[in-house]
């Protein structure tokens, strides 16, 4: 019964959440059964048949909870019998142990629940003796297994529990006494359990509360403990008294002292340790105890290396637990649960299915042992070399079988004692205590049991790393060579070469190098002993530590080693696995020393390589599985160093043979093979596995079952019949390789290996699963004579065999792989993700496969898997889900234009969405549906209200859910559960309307697009699209109706997190009772669920903030809203605006309070979307004019908020995070504008008369210091020289000045950097506006050096002439600032005119033509100096040098070979020769206009051949033609005489105009027009002109009559010609000016 019901439990467990059916099906009615085996007489029964329920709970958690209560409810009814008191507890105690692994736990009140039954049995124990033992018991039990809960349940029962371990053992010694003399044995035994159930409690409080074990805490638990310690001197006594069936009890108070015992700071029963010391030595040196009991711990502290030599090397295989029984010295097998009922609710060990604990008697020598290791290291030097020769007394002592389980037992002892030292760092003491510790392990290595003599070595080693002086390891290695050379008996040659491969173990190569040649040397002689095999086993295993440990310097020996090892591998007979196995290992670490120069071509390396070859060759065709996973682990390491000399075509089919093996050995290490070829090859290891499979497909001799699906198939096969924790993670991590290196190219067969796992419908509890569970059994019958068949036959006859659906873990595993391969084909190329694309691609090249045609079982997938049984799987398939919606939300469909492909599964993605919002659904899955919602609603698939609401039915039914308050429905899962439910549902709505006010922006920021659209042919497509998509508020209509309650409940949330964020020592400020959506006791867990929801929702809170003015008279519903909005409230109203003034004071405080604490310091593992979030909800809020009240007013504020920012670009690096930085600095910026704006108002208002008082407004105040901490300018200043730096390096003085600075070419700035380069300029330059005319001429000097730099390295030629973002920011700040007030203000004049003339110097020098800077931007520098020119003439007129400076740069233009720097720079003479300060612009005229005409005269000669050469001249007539114009009456001859012979020479005669180019024909028009314009102008001096030159004047006519002349032709070409013609000319204006 027992068997069968541990058996069902784990069949349950591994079935997860798949054995719902199982559970539910009234006919088995399995619940019932196991429940009724609580009442049995028998204790192992019971335990048994509570286990079961624990993994029934573990398996499915929503059982959990009403399991609690229904044992709870029988426990109170039944109090009357032993069996059921004891059974329920049992069941109680194993579901509170496993609710650790139920990651949505269970009520909090379900702890008080327990406490009080427990309570309840304790008082009530005494009452009647029949029943006082099992209450006593499980009273204990119960409290116990309430500690597992943790720290944050366990906090709030701590004082009661104090109080009870108190009262349970006597208060003072005298009380100790006084009992001795009272009670009978029955009374004895009920006082012994109960302390050991105190004890046993106690050590669950400390092992899984470590949180709560403060100073005083552990102070009060000492006192009952050292009680007990007292109490053990007293127990003998009383056995002698009462008789020995006390003894067992007694035992186990002593087992659970030592327990807890363990799990203390030695410090704090320091007083106690000679009377503890004596018990435990007396414990494992079996003084009271005439049973030869030995400890099983023996094994777990020698090497796990040394396994070869105790044989313990079976652990390694399938069928682990029944040769673990048949090993000498093995407590296996002997473990059940009735031994220690504690074990029931405690942690199972790894790799254990069900908790073994040992008998008593083992039990309480394991926890001496362990708690003497402890001890140790903190005990006297005196104390430690008395014990060590009490030792030595009690081995001699004793004799024959006893003598050997006393050895064993201090041995033990002692390697848990040097453990303990080494872990402390203590060293082993002077040097009699050395002595005499190695006198007793020296005479162990002569000892015949070899596990005594394995114990010896490793001592040994341990005693060398503690003691960690020279002399005494070379002592030590002295002895052993010695005896060595000496010696001729088996055990001692073995034993003392053990030592030698454990002293270079743990000294290490360095520490024991100057015997590393002496060791050698004896061990490769011994490991020629053909005599004796064990010599041989031995000698080759330590020389494969001392191999392993000497690290390069074992290079020198490295051939003879190996020589010797091939030479062994031919001689030995095979029948010696041992030997074999030994040389493997020593030929493995020859392998790894001489490492990466196995891939050298020098003869030695050849030579080597190929003897490791060969050796690897020899060991795969052994007959031992041992000895060829041996030889695979080495043709791995091989692999690893040279992996060209490793013949993958001959390795890989062997491993896939292997693979089928019965050995989990052999599967082990192919599967770790397969794992780290699949890493650099797994294209080529696929392929061999197919060529192999082919071949066997045609030889029978093979066996494989290895299908079409390939190796990659066998693996997802493996992991549905492993069970090896190794193994599975090996075969996942093979898995995950081939995937990333294959997945791409072989998307088909990636997809349909996943499709195939995860769409094997499983029938649970209906015929397959049975029929299999039976036919394993036939099975096996059938395959007694053969192991291999039985994994082999799985691919042979399908008929016979019903197939075996894939389990869940492995179902999970694909669904994990789906999502992969998403991830990948992203990575890969984005034609994956485009429908048009993927099928132009494919029709080119039909092999070619690509994501976005599988998109239909991509769904199906997800949809099979977020619908399925398992919980696991439905969470998986949900990820998969919202990673597909996010994908693929824009590929549109080409088909239907203006619908994208994913319209079309609308109903998949709701029907899969719909089951995971039922009721009696988990929260975590609820949780992540919401997200799936939120995605799907967001992305914009859906473009029809109908269709969305049914997904957004959803999501309003779980917002009402939301709203119930805390104490709603009957409780499965603990409080922290609903708050991750309750959060995510909050955060869902968050995401949808931070999408919907998206769109209804981008909506309202360009309504006039339908009319444009309509008359344009062009824009036919853009206008369907119009047509389709829904109106622009569709989403946000949506959303409206739930937004008076979700702001509340956001804001709510937000209340909760900032609490939640405080640091620990304002811990006494949180509300009692908890927050909106946590409780006070899950305060732990909810804090992470609160830290993955809280940014979605501060984006949506700062929107709806920013859109309803703060949520003005939000709060309040009958406040009227509309007279708070307005600025001048009349005076009924003050009421309500101080409230209004309140509520808009605690929510920028919350607002900015979150922000800041979340940006001061975000943790690494959030995800950059929160810092964006959380950026873009600061911008949001500041863009309302009540924030920027609010920021502005408080000026502190905003210089934390500006430094917090600066820091988080030191720590943040995309530059989305960088520009979103920029906007927050902008809006703040901006509000400190308008508030000095407000301010000077007021301040006008008031002095009307007085303006003296004027100046000091503003940062900087008379003085012009600006405060670092406490000023914004300064603030400012930092973080956006930080941000020009980081992107423009050069700017930074420093960096020039270092020697080590190379001078970088200014270049193009990627995109987003030219973008973010771009606002911090034109940031900069609104800074001086901030400060008081005196603090701009503080920072105006940097301004305009960091303005000019950037304009320096970022003035870079483009292709098509435009003007880089930077640039025209910097030209904007330039002007912005010259044109700024300052310059009016008298008593800075000198100050500003210095700063203009040095900025201008500085542009100057900048745009000097250098050879260095062949791409200067030019037009850009001419600009700059026109702005200075233009916006500061007085400052500049009559300054020789600059003006000198100027008239260069603006002849170097004209004189370009670039059309287009021409035409630009005429267009910028002319507004300089047009200013109004003529004693600018004069000395401008006449130096450049002569060299103008000259240009423009030239052009006869060499007419311009380009539409931009015709530009050019066009803008230079036009600059005549002004100048003209500008010249008073008398002179205005001499300027015609310039400008019309200029253009009459651009005429050309008739005769050339019909073959003259294009270019040259628009010149000749141009030229006319212009003159038939300019002669009715001026017509007295055009006709001087004229009549002055006569061949002018026949060209002119000449010209004329041909124009009349055609005139109907060419009208007709005029009509022409504008449209195509003149086009360039339109297009460059529009794009330039």
């Amino acid at each position: 019964m027992v068997c069968a019901l541990k058996e069902l439990g784990s069949l349950v467990q591994s079935l997860s959440a798949t054995a719902s059916p199982l559970i539910q099906e009234p006919s088995i009615g399995l619940l019932e059964t196991v429940t009724s085996v609580l009442l049995h007489p028998s204790m192992a029964a019971r335990l048994a048949a509570a286990w079961c329920l624990r993994c029934v709970a573990v398996a499915l958690p929503y059982q959990l909870t009403p399991l609690l209560d229904r044992c709870a409810e029988r426990i109170n009814n039944l109090k009357s019998s032993p069996e059921a008191v004891s059974g329920y507890s049992f069941a109680m105690a194993a579901l509170l142990g496993g609710v650790h692994q139920c990651p949505l736990g269970i009520p909090h009140s379900k702890g008080k629940l327990v406490v009080s039954i427990a309570e309840d049995l304790l008082r009530t124990a005494a009452q009647n003796s029949r029943l006082s033992l099992q209450r006593t018991q499980a009273g204990w039990l119960l409290l116990g297994a309430l500690m597992t809960l943790g720290p944050s349940l366990v906090r709030y029962h701590l004082p009661k529990m104090l109080l009870l371990w108190r009262n349970v053992f006597p208060r003072s010694q005298k009380e100790l006494e006084a009992e001795k003399a009272r009670g009978d044995s029955f009374t004895w035994q009920v006082t012994l359990e109960g302390r050991a159930g105190a004890l046993c409690a106690m050590r669950s409080f400390v092992a899984h509360c470590p949180d709560l074990l403060t100073e005083d805490v552990i102070r009060r638990l000492m006192t009952p403990i050292e009680c007990a310690m007292t109490m053990m001197s007293h127990v003998p006594a009383i056995i002698k008294v009462h008789g020995a069936h006390l003894k067992a009890s007694a035992a186990m108070v002593r087992l659970r002292l030592y327990d807890i015992l363990a799990l203390l700071p030695p410090k704090t029963y320091e007083g106690s340790f000679n009377a503890l010391l004596r018990e435990l030595v007396a414990e494992f040196t079996l003084t009271d105890n005439s049973a030869n009991t030995t400890t099983s711990l023996l094994r777990s502290l020698c090497h796990y290396d040394d396994s070869v030599l105790m044989g313990s090397w079976l652990q390694e295989t399938d069928h682990k637990s029944i040769e673990d029984q048949l090993q000498p010295n093995s407590a296996s097998g002997s473990g059940a649960l009735e031994h220690d009922p504690s074990s029931i609710y405690l942690r199972v060990p790894v790799g254990e299915a069900i908790p073994g604990p040992l008998p008593l008697g083992v039990s309480v020598i394991d926890a001496s042992v362990a708690l003497f290791g402890v001890v140790f290291p903190h005990v006297s030097f005196k104390h430690r070399l008395q014990m060590l020769d009490h030792f030595a007394e009690c081995i001699k002592q004793a004799k024959g079988v006893r003598q050997q389980a006393v050895q064993l037992n201090i041995f033990t002892a002692v390697l848990s004692a040097l453990k303990g030292l080494a872990e402390n760092k203590s060293t082993l003491g002077p040097e009699e205590v050395r002595k005499s510790a190695l006198a007793l392990v020296m005479g162990a290595l002569d000892n015949p049991n070899p596990i005594l003599r394995c114990a010896a070595g490793e001592a040994l080693g341990r005693m060398a790393q503690v003691v960690g002086e020279a002399t005494f390891i070379a002592r030590m290695a002295q002895t052993s060579f010695d005896k060595l050379k000496s010696a001729r008996d088996v055990v001692s040659r073995t034993g003392h070469s053990l030592a030698l491969g454990c002293l270079h173990r743990y000294v290490g190569g360095i520490g024991s190098g100057q015997h590393l040649k002496t060791s050698v040397s004896i061990l490769l002689a011994l490991a020629q002993d053909g005599s004796s095999h064990e010599v041989q086993t031995w000698a080759l295993h330590s020389l494969a530590l001392i191999v392993d440990s000497s690290g390069p310097m074992y290079r020198g020996y490295v051939e003879p080693t190996l020589s010797l090892v091939l030479t062994l591998l031919l001689t030995v007979p095979p029948s010696h696995t041992e030997v074999h196995q030994c040389l493997g290992r020593c030929l493995g670490a020859l392998i790894t020393t001489v490492g990466p120069e196995l891939q050298g071509n020098g003869a030695t390396i050849s030579t080597i390589r190929s003897s490791c070859l060969v050796g690897c060759a020899i060991m795969q065709d052994h007959s031992d599985s041992l000895v060829q996973a041996a030889a695979i682990s080495c043709l791995q390491q091989l692999h690893m160093f040279a992996p060209r000399h490793v013949n993958l075509s001959s390795l890989v089919p062997c491993l896939c043979v292997h693979l089928c093996s019965s050995h989990l050995l052999l599967r082990r290490a192919a599967v770790a093979c397969l794992r780290q070829l699949a890493q650099r090859e797994a294209a080529e290891v696929c392929e061999y596995a197919m060529s192999l499979a082919k071949r066997a497909g045609d030889n029978n001799t093979i066996k494989l079952n290895i299908t079409e699906t390939g190796l990659e198939g066998v693996l997802f096969g493996m992991l549905d019949r492993e069970t090896d924790r190794k193994l599975c993670s090996d075969i996942h991590d093979t898995l995950g390789h081939m995937l990333s290196s294959l997945a791409v190219e072989k998307l088909s067969h990636w997809l349909k290996l996943c499709k195939d796992v995860l769409a094997a419908t499983t029938d649970v509890g209906g015929a397959v699963t049975f029929e299999v569970e039976k036919d394993e059994e036939d099975s096996e019958k059938k395959d007694e004579m053969d192991d291999d068949t039985m994994f082999t036959g799985l691919g042979e006859d399908d008929k016979s065999k019903p197939s075996v659906a894939p389990r869940w873990v492995t179902r999970v595993f694909a669904a994990d792989c789906l999502c992969r391969i998403i991830l990948l084909c992203e990575n890969a190329d984005k034609t994956h993700f485009d429908l048009a694309a993927a099928r132009s691609a494919q029709a080119k090249n039909p092999k070619g496969d690509l994501l976005v045609l599988h998109l239909s079982d991509l769904i199906r997938m997800a949809f099979m898997a977020a619908t399925d049984h398992s919980n696991q799987l439905r969470m998986a398939g949900l990820q998969a889900l919202e990673d597909i919606i996010k994908k693929f939300a824009s590929v549109p469909e080409p088909e239907f234009p203006g619908h994208v492909i994913l319209e079309q599964y609308q109903a998949n993605v709701g029907a899969a969405l719909r089951p995971a919002f039922s009721p009696d659904t988990p929260s975590d899955i609820t949780a992540k549906a919401c997200q799936v919602c939120s995605t799907w609603i967001g992305s914009g698939v859906v473009s029809d209200l109908n269709d969305l609401r049914r997904v957004h039915n959803l999501l309003v039914s779980s917002l009402d859910k939301v709203q119930a308050g805390k104490g709603s429905s009957s409780q499965l899962y603990s409080e922290s559960a609903t708050t991750m439910e309750k959060l995510a549902v909050l955060k869902a709505w968050a995401e949808v309307y931070v999408v919907a006010m998206k769109i209804k922006k981008e909506a309202e920021s360009k309504p006039a697009k339908p009319v444009r659209s309509g008359d344009d042919d062009e824009d036919e497509d853009e206008d369907d699209l119009g047509a389709d998509v829904l109106p622009p508020d569709s989403l946000i209509m949506l959303v409206q109706p739930e937004l008076p309650s979700l702001s509340r409940l956001w804001l709510a949330m937000l209340r909760d997190y900032a609490l939640l964020t405080l640091p620990a020592e304002f811990s006494s400020q949180l509300p009692p009772d908890g927050g909106a959506f946590y409780t006070p006791e899950t305060i732990d867990t909810a804090r992470l669920h609160y830290r993955s929801s809280w940014a979605p929702v501060l984006h949506a809170v700062a929107l709806w903030l920013s859109s309803t003015g703060f949520g003005v008279g939000g709060e309040k519903d009958e406040v009227p809203s509309a007279p708070s909005k307005t600025p001048g409230i009349p005076p009924g109203a003050s009421s309500t605006t101080k409230t209004f003034e309140e509520s808009l004071k605690d929510r920028m405080h919350l607002m900015l309070g979150v922000s800041i604490e979340f940006l001061c310091f975000p943790r690494p593992e959030e995800p950059i979307e929160y810092v964006m979030s959380c950026l873009q909800a600061l911008c949001t809020m500041l863009e309302s004019p009540c924030a920027k009240t609010h920021i502005a007013e408080d000026q502190l504020l905003a210089v934390e908020l500006l430094n917090v920012l600066h820091r988080l670009l030191l720590t943040r690096d995309p530059s989305a995070v960088q520009l979103q930085v920029t906007a927050v600095v902008q809006e703040t910026i901006r509000a400190a504008q308008d508030h000095l704006q407000r301010q000077k108002t007021s301040k006008g208002k008031e002095e009307d008369g007085e303006k003296d008082s004027q100046p000091s407004l503003g940062e900087g105040g008379d003085t012009g210091e600006l405060v670092p901490g406490k000023s914004l300018v300064f603030a400012a200043m930092e973080l956006l020289v930080f941000i020009l730096v980081r992107h423009l390096p050069q700017l930074n003085t420093r960096v020039k000045e270092s020697p080590s600075h190379v001078p970088l070419r200014p270049q193009r700035l990627p995109e987003e950097s030219a973008r973010l380069v771009a606002n911090t300029v034109s940031i900069l330059a609104e800074l001086p506006s901030l400060c008081s005319p005196a603090g701009g001429m503080t920072i105006l000097p940097t301004v305009l050096f960091l303005i000019t730099g950037v304009l320096r390295e970022t003035a870079v030629k483009t292709a098509d002439n435009s003007v880089p973002v930077p640039v025209s920011a910097a030209l904007q700040g330039i002007k912005t600032i010259i044109t700024s007030p300052l310059a009016r203000v008298e008593s800075l004049q000198t100050q500003w005119t210095g700063l203009v003339r040095s900025s201008l110097a500085s542009v100057l020098e900048y745009s000097q033509p250098d050879e260095s800077r062949p791409d200067m931007d030019e037009v850009s520098m001419l600009t700059a100096i026109t702005l200075f020119l233009l916006s500061a003439s007085s400052e500049l007129v009559g300054v020789t040098v600059l003006q000198k400076g100027c008239m260069d740069r603006f002849r170097n233009a004209l004189n370009s070979s670039d059309p287009w720097v021409q035409a630009r720079c005429y267009q910028l003479l002319l507004s300089v020769f047009q200013h109004s300060s003529r004693a600018l612009s004069t000395p401008y005229i006449h130096a450049l206009a002569p060299l103008m005409v000259e240009k423009l005269k030239a052009v006869e000669r060499s007419r311009p051949g380009t539409a931009a050469e015709l530009q050019a001249v066009q803008e230079g007539i036009r600059v005549l033609e002004n100048l003209v114009g500008m010249g008073e009456e008398q002179n205005r001859v001499q300027l015609l005489a310039l400008l019309v012979p200029t253009l009459i020479s651009y005429l050309l005669d008739e005769n050339a105009i019909s073959s003259a180019p294009q270019v040259s024909k628009s010149l000749h028009d141009f030229a006319l027009q212009n003159l038939m314009r300019i002669g009715p102008l001026y017509p007295a001096a055009f006709k001087i002109v004229i009549g002055a030159a006569p061949e002018l004047k026949t060209r002119l006519e000449s010209a004329i009559r041909a124009n009349q002349a055609s005139s109907k032709a060419k009208a007709a070409a005029r009509q022409a010609q504008p449209t195509v013609q003149a086009a360039p000319t339109i297009k460059l204006k529009t794009s330039f000016f």
